[in-house]
């Protein structure tokens, strides 16, 4: 076993933690991979000099790395491997806000959350918004490409990255891209690095884009007796109009957010739609009339529309509350599947008939607009034979996603849990291509093994 004291003794026992309880709650990210290990130690960074120092202790030694922010990932990511350094960036937490170039200039270890408060202290905002915002950070964002809630009109997190400072796996700091909106010198290296989920460099800096504010939306709600009427809805709002919030639940969601929220859902609905538009105050009427009409025209079974602000929100919480209403039912395999919108509706339905198939309930969100379901697995691990359903399940959505053109992710990224799947997906000409650049930024291997390659 390597001895870390020489990292201890250079960066302080306040940064190097090695004593078996407190490294035991850096062993995990919110998959809960079963196969996580034990890291040798955790590196408490503060600084880009802090990661840097413990990449070179790393890399003379042979030893993993596992990148870490706030540890909210869904894909087992930034779970540990056995005799790691997992490089913690929580303590990362500065920002600074130029309003004049309407960039902020942040450390990864920030929430996403943080980040859009501090912009809007000078009427800014900062638009990718994952449904846990309020826990998940910046580093984490950029490591898995996340999307959310308003990217069927804003686009995701690569969108809103304009540079980064990285730390190579040599412990070499190189600083790609900046506070510019246009820049083609050289290759696009700063895109590289976007949903990379840390296989290729710790991140320690990020230059990020900010728009102005958002309008005050409007918000509209629709229940529909079938998936079929719901998805047929989505794919007559997108192909007419580009909402500013698209999102899908089904009736196990609809069920579980009811129970958890009490706010009088309908629990005999097949599926909920959760629409905002945030154009002009008189745009956004009209748009919410088009909205309206077109979810009637599909079998929308009611419609709810709000200028009220709480009202709306109150919604948007129900839709961003999901996944933990989900959880209080059972134990959870997540899924982060995406396909072509016009095969939005093929993929619900065939995630139902696999549900029914392999008996087990499988409650499907999505970011309707983009057409990137979130397929959350329920199930009771003490239950051998329903552990091995959920699992067989969890392999035929992907598949099923593949076969009608889609991806295996469409932002939690690969992590360790989707790894088993990626040959498949890529095929082996463009896994290989991948295989050769990974080779290239870290030849010994040590940046995050396990994740993605």
């Amino acid at each position: 076993m390597v001895d870390v004291g020489a990292l201890v003794a250079e960066l302080g026992d306040d940064v190097v933690v090695t004593d078996a309880e407190r490294t035991e709650k850096y062993r995990w990210d919110r998959a809960n991979d079963p196969d996580a290990g034990v890291p040798l130690a955790v590196v408490r960074a503060r600084s880009t000099e802090d990661v840097q120092t413990a990449v070179r202790f790393a890399a003379a030694h042979g030893l993993p790395v596992v990148p870490r922010g706030a540890g909210s990932g869904l894909s087992g990511g930034a779970s540990a491997v056995d005799g790691c350094l997992v490089i913690s960036t929580e303590r990362m937490t500065g920002i600074e806000i130029d309003p004049v170039t309407r960039t902020a200039v942040v450390q990864p270890g920030l929430m996403n959350a943080q980040v859009k408060a501090a912009a809007a202290e000078h009427d800014l905002w900062y638009p990718p918004d994952p449904s846990s915002y309020e826990i998940c950070s910046i580093g984490g964002n950029i490591a898995t490409n996340a999307g959310g809630l308003c990217c069927v009109k804003y686009g995701v997190t690569t969108d809103y990255v304009l540079g980064m400072t990285v730390v190579l796996a040599d412990g070499t700091a190189v600083q790609l891209g900046g506070a510019r909106l246009k820049d083609v010198a050289g290759l696009s290296l700063t895109k590289l690095f976007v949903g990379s989920e840390g296989t290729l460099g710790v991140i320690t800096e990020v230059v990020l884009r900010l728009v102005p504010k958002q309008r005050p939306p409007a918000t509209l709600v629709a229940t529909f007796p079938t998936l079929d009427s719901a998805t047929a809805a989505v794919l007559a709002i997108s192909s007419r109009l580009r909402p500013s919030m698209l999102e899908f639940m089904d009736g196990p969601t609809i069920r579980a957010v009811e129970d958890m929220t009490h706010m009088g859902l309908d629990r005999e609905a097949a599926a909920m739609l959760v629409i905002q538009s945030d154009e002009p105050a008189g745009h956004a009427a009209t748009e919410c009339e088009l909205i309206e009409g077109l979810c009637e025209e599909n079998g929308a079974s009611e419609v709810f529309r709000t200028d009220d602000p709480d009202e709306g929100e109150a919604f948007v919480v129900a839709r961003r509350n999901a996944i933990p209403a989900v959880e209080r039912t059972g134990t959870l395999l997540l899924e982060d599947v995406g396909v072509p919108l016009p095969q939005l509706g093929t993929l619900v339905d065939g995630i139902a008939d696999i549900s029914a198939k392999r008996e087990v309930t499988i409650a499907v969100i999505a970011h309707a607009g983009d057409g990137n379901t979130h397929p959350l697995i329920v199930f009771d691990p003490a239950d051998t034979d329903m552990a091995e359903r959920a699992q067989t399940a969890y392999g035929e959505v992907m598949e099923l996603a593949m076969s009608l053109g889609g991806t295996i992710t469409g932002e939690h990224g690969v992590g360790r849990l989707k790894r088993p799947w990626l040959g498949d997906y890529l095929g082996p000409d463009v896994l290989a291509l991948n295989q050769r650049i990974k080779d290239a930024l870290d030849p010994q291997g040590i940046l995050n093994p396990g994740a993605v390659f």
